[in-house]
């Protein structure tokens, strides 16, 4: 088929596409549903019972913000990627955050080498934090998932990465209120650490899960067009 003839029958039998709502309107819409998910999950589980005492240090608030930032500007960036034209730096929005809660716990790993010497570096084998926190943010990120697919796949693995991260650092800061935490150390290593790696091992199936849907020229061809 000539390129004339194929723009001709698209034009005749292409059906119009609702438009997208913005980047922004899409990520206050998932963060305003994952939020309530986070707030139904904190209140099943039950707030730690350090909260009283936490809450009024400035580290651990600065540490949840950060974690709750970085999921929503994580969204933010992940919608603005399924969108052509817009600018790149966009993508890199939630890396000042996450760099932030890097800093955080890391602030908490110097007090405790400071206060306790290296006796702070003994690591216990908490693997379960991994399950934990792949369960919390598994029903974000089907949310997620689905609304990204809705967009172009022009950057998939980077899409993928970045909704995983969002996910992910939402149910980091669940943990935050319900795991009390013995260890910054510990922290780093096993919920942030979990975090980093799950979102880059997310991202390796990136054009598995968001990907261009072909296009049955076979339809136009025919003069018609397969219900979607």
């Amino acid at each position: 088929m000539k390129s004339e003839e194929l723009i001709r029958r698209l034009a005749v039998n292409a059906k119009p596409v609702r438009r997208l709502p913005h980047p922004f309107s899409r990520t206050a819409a998932w963060f305003l549903v994952s939020l309530t998910y986070a707030a139904g999950l904190v209140f099943a589980l039950g707030i730690r019972q350090d909260f009283a005492a936490r809450i009024a240090e400035p580290r651990f608030l600065m540490e949840f913000a950060a974690a709750a930032l970085t999921a929503m500007m994580a969204a933010a960036a992940a919608f603005c990627s399924t969108c052509p034209g817009r600018p790149l730096w966009e993508r890199l929005a939630p890396f000042p955050f996450l760099a932030l809660w890097l800093a955080c716990i890391g602030e908490g790993c110097r007090q405790e080498l400071s206060r306790i010497g290296l006796r702070a570096v003994h690591l216990n084998m908490e693997f379960s934090c991994v399950w934990e926190i792949l369960a919390l943010s598994a029903a974000p990120a089907m949310l997620m998932l689905f609304m990204v697919r809705r967009g172009a796949p022009i950057a998939p693995y980077l899409t993928t990465g970045l909704s995983a991260l969002a996910a992910l650092s939402l149910s980091g800061a669940v943990m935050l209120l319900v795991h009390r935490q013995e260890s910054s150390i510990m922290v780093l290593i096993w919920q942030f650490g979990s975090v980093v790696m799950l979102s880059g091992f997310a991202a390796l199936f990136g054009r598995r899960l968001i990907y261009w849907r072909p296009v049955d020229l076979a339809s136009f061809e025919s003069g018609t067009v397969p219900h979607c």
